[in-house]
């Protein structure tokens, strides 16, 4: 399943849920006991999505982002970029080495559009962590060099986490996330129908 099955499957219906955003900042202490008991470091990116339309209130909505984006940055020094993907779906991706400013940045973009009107067409929130890799991940059963990118995924309509960690030819690590899941799921809302932790393929970053 790749973003677009995500997308059909979350917001497959005529009604689109409102965005549940109350559980976001779970993720801000959870990062020192992911640090600290996993051994996984924020890698100071994250990113937001959502799901343009085709409108003026639309534009005015992003410009709205782009300049408090453009404030907070001067503020915590924040980078950040606006793009669209091959599915026309806008992304805010951030960098930063302060991980409660990316969390500030990422609630910056979801309060807006919730402010403006469009709580329904955030998707998710993404923040990425490092972990060094582990023997016969890789893919192809070699051993993996450098860097691994371990995902927490927010979804809005569910207000809850789950974990994704790709691995070359379209394959996860399940076991690294399930025991992600045991490991986390007394400090964070961890969905719990697994059926729910959708891959998303191709993050861009």
């Amino acid at each position: 399943m790749g973003f677009r099955d995500f997308v059909d499957t979350v917001l497959g219906r005529s009604r689109l849920p409102e965005a549940k955003s109350e559980k976001l900042f779970a993720i801000s202490t959870a990062a020192i006991t992911l640090e600290s008991n996993l051994d996984l470091k924020p890698s100071g990116s994250a990113g937001i999505c959502f799901k343009p339309i085709e409108a003026s209130a639309y534009a005015d909505a992003r410009k709205e982002i782009e300049e408090l984006l453009e404030y907070s940055a001067k503020e915590t020094e924040t980078e950040f970029r606006l793009e669209k993907d091959e599915y026309n779906f806008l992304w805010a991706i951030f960098k930063d080495p302060d991980f409660e400013d990316l969390v500030a940045n990422i609630h910056l973009v979801s309060q807006t559009l919730e402010d403006q009107g469009f709580g329904q067409q955030i998707l998710c929130a993404i923040y990425r962590f490092d972990s060094e890799p582990e023997p016969g991940l890789s893919g192809s059963g070699g051993r993996t060099s450098g860097k691994r990118a371990v995902y927490w995924i927010y979804n809005f309509k569910q207000g809850t986490y789950y974990p994704f960690i790709p691995l070359s030819g379209r394959q996860r690590d399940s076991s690294f996330e399930f025991r992600l899941r045991t490991g986390m799921e007394r400090e964070m809302p961890i969905e719990k129908n697994v059926e729910k932790w959708y891959p998303l393929w191709g993050i861009p970053f």
